[in-house]
């Protein structure tokens, strides 16, 4: 869902080590308990804000992915 900030405040934005700089990442920032996820090329659009369980089960998705085969 996306988040609505209430009012400005300064995130601390992380782009993943494995960005290629082509442009297609997404960033993350820490907010209360949760995770905030956005696009980095659209930095003012929407952002998703992830409870610790979802924002887990995803990075252990995208972990299981990764494994070579």
């Amino acid at each position: 869902m996306p988040a609505q900030l209430s009012q400005p405040t300064t995130l601390a934005w992380r782009k993943s080590t494995f960005s290629n700089g082509n442009g297609d990442c997404v960033e993350v920032a820490p907010y209360g308990l949760s995770v905030l996820v956005r696009d980095s090329r659209n930095r003012s659009g929407a952002v998703l804000a992830l409870p610790p369980a979802q924002w887990s089960a995803f990075l252990r998705r995208i972990r299981n992915e990764e494994q070579p085969t």
